[in-house]
């Protein structure tokens, strides 16, 4: 019994103190992010005569919001015969009647303006972007997802950098059309801001690699062909693809003074598949190009960064375990005083946490006026971190277990206002019960650790086991919620094929 306590305490250090380096990492990134914050990036000149670009619409049943990304696309300030649209659909739905006849409308009034439906999802979007890239008339592919809604000086705010030779992409700012819909699109859109305004920020401007996000960016096509062009053996082809570029030569430009406005998943458990694909994605990455990367003649600092971008996800592995064994170490440790405490457990766990909240905070600053509210949203958003290890850590295993899976579209409502609802719609995230179930296990497992820290008198970790019960009870209850509400009979839907 002795060594099997022994044993836990060791796995509980072991692993807090491995967190712990993810977090510094964060804090890394924040001093990168400031000390290149300067550093933005211009174009070397202008052409004189602007090239050919072709813009690529992958979709796959997008009903309520395929005309709306074609409509805003068309408006596209760019000569209309220099610029070349491609809706490339795998839709199995209405979408189908939607799409084409909307490009037919279109192409009626002189646009050069094609659909491409695909009777397979072979390769699914990677398969989808290849396909259209064969006859592709553009030396220049800017590619957007069906949820997204690209201004008009999309093209004239990136065209001009590609006058760089070796420029390969070039890569816009997400921004949120339905920010305010729900508290989770509002933590949502936080977790994403510290993507998009620290991290890509940070990693481009000091010289280090970062991916295209798979919508909202412009690439030469030459580069997609020389970093081996579209594959589709991992679940984020675009992450795959950025890194294999980069790594031929290539360089990007991220540009997070210029956005583009999409609509985040309105239900949890389409959020869930989201963050799932991504995270199973970015181990494939990790496990197909890491030996590559560490092999190659890169500067360290690419090397380094390289292993905690794609390897980022194993935070959430090792969530599981931390989760399961606090409650035992706290009772082995409870005679401990506070001194002790304070020099061992708390500055790892503040590591290992208080950087996230670090983190989010500054991309809140530097984006918005009203930046303070987040601190109310930090103790919510730990939470929601710790609520999807279970979900994340499967993906992670599957990953690591070469389990294929296809790749699951995150459905899309057109959501944009408080008002709109989804519960209704035709589209229904994937459930997975199993999951959700031991993220419901767990909370009821973090109320009785509580509980017995309470009537144990160990105050100190009380605040920890708190944002741990919360995280699993908020996201199984959520997750629940939703399941019930999917079950709601389906409304017609009267999307508006008109022009």
């Amino acid at each position: 019994m002795e060594n099997l306590n022994e044993f836990v305490v060791v796995l509980y250090f072991v692993v807090l103190s491995i967190l712990a380096v993810f977090g510094a990492h964060r804090y890394f990134m924040v001093y990168l992010y400031y000390k290149n914050k300067k550093a933005a990036p211009l174009p070397a000149g202008r052409f004189e005569k602007l090239p050919r670009v072709t813009i690529q619409l992958p979709m796959y049943n997008e009903m309520y919001v395929a005309k709306r990304l074609i409509d805003a696309v068309v408006k596209m300030d760019y000569p209309r015969e220099l610029l070349e649209i491609q809706v490339l659909d795998d839709s199995t739905d209405e979408t189908v009647a939607i799409a084409s006849r909307c490009v037919e409308q279109y192409k009626a009034q002189g646009l050069d303006i094609s659909y491409l439906h695909r009777q397979n999802r072979k390769g699914y979007k990677a398969g989808a972007l290849e396909e259209g890239m064969k006859v592709a008339k553009g030396e220049f592919i800017a590619v957007f997802d069906a949820d997204f809604i690209p201004h008009k000086h999309f093209l004239a705010n990136t065209i001009h950098f590609f006058t760089t030779p070796n420029i390969g992409m070039v890569q816009m700012r997400w921004s949120h059309l339905n920010r305010n819909f729900s508290l989770i699109t509002n933590l949502q859109s936080i977790f994403l801001d510290g993507h998009f305004v620290i991290e890509h920020t940070a990693r481009n401007r000091s010289g280090r690699f970062f991916n295209f996000n798979g919508t909202a960016g412009i690439w030469r096509k030459a580069a997609i062909i020389d970093g081996g062009g579209w594959q589709h053996d991992t679940l984020t082809e675009d992450l795959d693809l950025s890194y294999r570029t980069q790594m031929k030569g290539w360089q990007f430009v991220y540009l997070p003074d210029f956005s583009v406005p999409a609509e985040l998943p309105a239900d949890v458990v389409a959020f869930k598949a989201q963050q799932h694909r991504w995270a199973k994605g970015s181990i494939q990455t990790a496990k197909k190009l890491l030996p590559t990367i560490f092999r190659a003649r890169l500067p360290w600092r690419v090397k380094s960064e390289a292993f905690f971008h794609l390897a980022a996800n194993f935070a959430y592995l090792l969530m599981v375990p931390l989760s399961v064994s606090i409650l035992p170490v706290v009772l082995m440790r409870r005679d401990m005083n506070w001194g002790q405490m304070f020099i061992y457990d708390v500055p790892l766990f503040l590591m290992a946490t208080a950087s996230v909240g670090a983190f989010y905070i500054v991309s809140q600053k530097e984006l918005y006026s009203n930046w303070t509210v987040t601190f109310r949203y930090l103790p919510l958003l730990m939470g929601l971190g710790i609520g999807l290890s279970i979900n994340n850590s499967f993906a992670v295993v599957e990953a690591l277990m070469n389990k294929e899976s296809e790749f699951v579209r995150t459905p899309k409502f057109g959501i944009e206002k408080k008002n709109d609802h989804w519960a209704s719609k035709k589209y229904k995230g994937n459930k997975n019960l199993f999951i959700t179930a031991t993220e419901l296990v767990l909370g009821f497992y973090f109320t009785f650790a509580v509980i017995t820290c309470i009537s144990e008198g160990i105050w100190l970790t009380l605040p920890f086991l708190l944002m741990f019960q919360y995280g699993y009870l908020y996201i199984s209850f959520l997750s629940l919620s939703t399941l019930l509400k999917n079950r709601l009979p389906v409304k017609k839907a009267s999307v508006s094929i008109a022009g």
